[in-house]
C-alpha cells in the first residue's frame, strides 16, 4: 500500500525527483573545481589529506610526479569495483570527475596564481571547499576516490565494516606521511581532514536530499 503524504517517512523515496542530465554534468563540473581549488590549496602548503586524493599528494611530495597523473593512477584498480559494485553510470560519473579533477589540479595554476599559503589557512579553507565539492558530488552519485568503493566491496565480501576499513586506510596513508612530513604538516593535515569530513558529516545524512541521478 502506497503511503499518503501525511504519513510518509523521511527516508521514502516515492517522492524523489530524477536529476536531468545537464543538472548531473554542472554539479560534476561544480564539484570537481571545488575540490581542485581545494587540492591546489594542500598542495601550495605542503599538507595533505585521507582517500585517493591524499595518496595521491603523498606521492607527489615523495616523488616530485605530477598530482594528476598520480591521482589518476591510484585510482585506476578501483573502476571494475565501481562497476560491480554500484553499476555503470555511477562507474562512468566517476571516471568523468576523476579526469577533470586531474586536468583541473594542473590547471588551476595557470588561472590562479598563488604566490604562498599559510597551512593552517589552507587546512581550514581547502577542507571547507573540498568538503563541499565532495558533497555537490555526492548527492549526483559520482565519487572522486576508490577508498570508499574498496571499503563497500571489503564489506560486501568479507563482512568487514566499511567504516573501519576506511578509517584504516587512511590511517596507514598517514602513517607513510610521516616519513615525508614533518610532524607540524601532518598535524595540521589532520586538521584540514577532520574539517572535510565534517562538512561531509553534516550535510550529507539519508532523507535530506530527495533527488537522484
Amino acid at each position: 500500500m502506497t503511503p499518503s503524504t501525511a504519513t510518509r517517512s523521511p527516508a521514502d523515496t516515492s517522492s524523489t525527483e530524477r536529476h536531468r542530465l545537464y543538472e548531473d554534468a554542472l554539479a560534476i563540473l561544480l564539484g570537481t573545481l571545488m575540490v581542485s581549488i581545494g587540492i591546489a590549496l594542500f598542495a601550495k602548503a605542503t599538507i595533505m589529506t585521507g582517500g585517493a586524493a591524499g595518496l595521491a599528494l603523498l606521492l607527489q611530495y615523495a616523488t616530485g610526479l605530477h598530482f594528476g597523473l598520480l591521482f589518476s593512477a591510484v585510482n585506476l584498480p578501483f573502476y571494475w569495483l565501481a562497476f560491480r559494485r554500484m553499476g555503470l553510470p555511477f562507474t562512468l560519473r566517476t571516471f568523468v570527475a576523476v579526469g577533470l579533477v586531474s586536468l583541473l589540479v594542473q590547471a588551476t595554476p595557470l588561472w590562479l596564481d598563488i604566490a604562498s599559503v599559510q597551512p593552517l589557512y589552507a587546512a581550514l579553507a581547502g577542507g571547507s571547499i573540498m568538503g563541499l565539492g565532495l558533497l555537490a558530488l555526492a548527492r549526483h552519485r559520482t565519487a572522486i576516490g576508490g577508498v570508499n568503493i574498496l571499503a563497500l566491496y571489503l564489506q560486501e565480501k568479507r563482512g568487514w565494516r566499511a567504516g573501519w576499513v576506511q578509517l584504516a586506510i587512511d590511517a596507514a596513508i598517514f602513517a607513510g606521511a610521516a616519513f615525508v612530513l614533518p610532524p607540524d604538516r601532518l598535524a595540521i593535515s589532520l586538521i584540514g581532514t577532520l574539517v572535510l569530513n565534517a562538512v561531509l558529516g553534516m550535510n550529507h545524512k539519508p532523507g535530506r536530499y530527495r533527488g537522484v541521478s
